[in-house]
């Protein structure tokens, strides 16, 4: 059955994080008349995540800061705002979803923008202590907050970007920070040796006490259920005032499973960001779509990811299909480095670091595969990045030692 979009279809969004936000606004603009409706299942307006690990928790920025959108805007927009709203099931036949209520919504087109949520360790009696903790939410930082005091002791488990900005933002507070990665190199599933060392120096410059390659096997609790130590499979015990787990993202896509769509690392959707069900688009960190670049699919966890998504699905659904050719960049804040990555460095056959990951917080990696291009982090240079986006996007067939040579600048090379 093909649903072609009328001035009074109604589009309902479940999900009120990055992806939905932006979706609702470029569904507007795409010129979508019809009624809308954003459910999300925490309190108050769509906001950004990424501050949460940096400016949030450091103290720096408001809830009110990370608003994606001004609250206005849904007013003025016409977009029926539901929070604090969970979506309990989808009935495909009668084209409704149904709340925790047991209120019934109607819908023309549906759009999953369900994110995802934080893995947990498991390990019996962690759940329930008070100083261990994830971040994904507002929420979870509240709660977090009022520990990071200067000389309590935080142990983070997990050596990747939530950990790493977690770390930073500890040091900068004046925490003695412990990190605890099981791989042999922090960032081990996104980046290159050599990036992973550059970082693992400025960590350690800066105070933090990385252990690789060490596995944590239990918790030691106090009498009140806090977690007082975590013990390593060394035998060595770390004493800890507060815990953060940073091991990744599971994306949520129960509602799609249970609605009988096809999911795999995510609700498959194709390049339109269209499911299986005609009516049913997903988007966003819970979506699994192609891979133009390298083939096969991919899910991809970005704030880049989720508005271009939002801004296919918003073509689609005001049918002016817009397939999703973006290359992937990402970023992240740790003290006083930025970096910025751009394309996918998965099946990379070289990798070519321009200036010196060794000495001074600047320099670029770029992964390249049959002598192409493929993927380039940079750090310290927003000059340089501009460059890489334009040599990953185009494939480019540099000479790895001209792009070595700092003498010769990036854009020369395009």
């Amino acid at each position: 059955m093909h649903i072609e979009p009328t001035a009074t279809d109604r589009v309902v969004v479940v999900g009120g994080g990055q992806a939905g936000a932006d979706f609702v606004a470029a569904l507007r603009m795409a010129g979508h008349q019809g009624p809308v409706t954003l459910i999300g299942d925490e309190p108050g307006y769509p906001y950004a995540r990424p501050p949460l690990s940096k400016a949030y928790l450091s103290g720096k920025a408001s809830a009110e800061d990370l608003y994606i959108r001004p609250p206005a805007m849904y007013e003025q927009q016409g977009i029926e705002l539901r929070t604090g709203t969970r979506v309990t099931g989808i009935d495909r036949t009668a084209h409704e979803v149904v709340l925790a209520g047991g209120e019934r919504l109607p819908y023309a087109r549906l759009v999953l923008a369900t994110g995802g949520r934080a893995r947990r360790l498991p390990a019996p009696g962690l759940d329930d202590a008070p100083n261990v903790h994830y971040l994904r939410t507002l929420a979870d930082v509240q709660a977090m907050r009022h520990r990071f005091v200067p000389g309590a002791r935080l142990v983070v488990v997990g050596g990747g970007y939530v950990g790493l900005e977690v770390a930073a933002v500890a040091r900068q507070l004046g925490l003695n920070v412990t990190l605890v990665e099981a791989l042999p190199r922090v960032l081990a599933r996104v980046t290159a040796p050599q990036v992973s060392a550059f970082y693992q120096r400025v960590h350690t410059e800066e105070g933090v006490d990385i252990r690789v390659d060490t596995a944590v096997t239990g918790f030691s609790f106090a009498p009140d259920g806090t977690v007082a130590a975590v013990e390593l499979k060394s035998g060595e015990q770390l004493d800890a005032d507060v815990v953060l787990v940073g091991i990744g993202l599971i994306p949520n896509t129960e509602l799609a499973e249970q609605a009988g769509l096809a999911v795999d690392n995510g609700i498959v959707v194709d390049e339109y960001c269209r499911t299986e069900d005609p009516a049913i688009l997903a988007i966003g960190d819970c979506t699994s779509h192609p891979c133009g670049e390298h083939g096969g699919r991919r899910r991809l966890e970005s704030v880049p990811n989720a508005s271009e998504q939002a801004r296919v699905a918003a073509a689609t659904v005001t049918g002016n299909l817009q397939p999703y050719t973006a290359i992937p960049w990402f970023w992240s804040d740790q003290y006083d480095v930025k970096l910025q990555t751009t394309g996918l460095s998965t099946g990379y056959d070289d990798v070519v670091i321009r200036g010196t990951t060794e000495t001074g917080r600047s320099f670029a990696a770029f992964y390249l595969k049959d002598g192409q291009v493929r993927a380039a982090d940079v750090v310290g240079s927003s000059r340089d990045f501009t460059a890489a986006r334009k040599l990953v996007a185009t494939r480019a067939r540099v000479d790895p030692a001209a792009l070595q040579d700092l003498s010769i600048p990036l854009k020369q090379l395009l």
